[in-house]
């Protein structure tokens, strides 16, 4: 199923970079070490798909390059030093390998079309998928996890294959719009976010309201959803602490592979 951007067709347009630019400081660094934590616990929750999906993150200090993990690998087995930094015409600045062809043609779209998505996780979680098979809206509102994202989604309803061209991601990204969280239909889901913590967060949340609603669906019984008025103040009073509690989050699993994995630090 994954595909190496080197066996697909150079993209067009492109230009080679005549300087390379500073990559050692030491905010890349923290960001290379907190993509290697969120891909390794990532693993561990059974969020990817053999080594077909992908994280990527706008490197600090360079808004034309993102950091993303490159083909051939589990999310399990990647660490800091393994993600790649690639500009948005598909040139590797720093690292061995390339990228998965969908991950680059999506991901260089997104943050080239939405600067404000500094960070796009993008999987095939088994119940958010499960959701994004269904008619309707995926999710239902009455579970209080999934009141975080209420108000923050969208749906691309037109699935069109693997995204092997930059059109396909253009495309992708034209259907964000404001949200944060998008149900590719038949696919899988993209979280969006400004920093890698506040991704991670989401991420392990949403999956976790898909689970609850897919179980709830499960009963045959009638899943209600929680009045709009008490749903809308429920998502207020969570997205107040929202930074703060995806940062100790952030801290715990890392805290957690320090003792158990700290390999994904190098």
């Amino acid at each position: 199923m994954a595909h190496s951007l080197n066996d697909r067709a150079a993209p067009s347009g492109g230009t080679t970079r005549s300087n390379r630019p500073d990559l050692s400081t030491d905010a890349i660094r923290t960001a290379r070490e907190e993509l290697a934590a969120c891909f390794r616990m990532a693993g561990r929750n059974g969020f990817e798909e053999g080594i077909c999906n992908h994280f990527s993150a706008v490197v600090p200090g360079h808004d034309d390059l993102f950091l993303v993990n490159p083909y051939g690998y589990a999310f399990r087995e990647l660490n800091a030093s393994k993600l790649l930094i690639c500009d948005f015409n598909g040139t590797v600045i720093d690292g061995d390998g390339a990228p998965e062809a969908t991950a680059f043609y999506i991901h260089a779209e997104i943050h080239r079309r939405l600067p404000r998505a500094k960070v796009a996780f993008h999987t095939h979680m088994p119940y958010a998928t499960a959701l994004s098979m269904t008619d309707g809206p995926p999710m239902i509102w009455a579970g209080q996890t999934a009141l975080k994202f209420y108000g923050r989604t969208a749906v691309d309803e037109n699935y069109n294959g693997l995204a092997l061209d930059y059109a396909e991601g253009a495309r992708i990204a034209g259907t964000v719009g404001d949200a944060d969280i998008v149900f590719l239909k038949h696919h899988g889901v993209l979280v969006l976010a400004p920093t890698i913590a506040e991704a991670w967060d989401d991420l392990y949340y949403l999956e976790r309201a898909a689970e609850v609603q897919v179980l709830a669906m499960s009963t045959g019984r009638t899943v209600s959803p929680v009045e709009p008025a008490i749903a809308e103040a429920a998502y207020r009073q969570m997205r107040e602490g929202d930074p703060e509690s995806a940062r100790a989050h952030l801290a715990a699993i890392r805290r957690q592979l320090d003792a158990e994995e700290p390999q994904y630090r190098h």
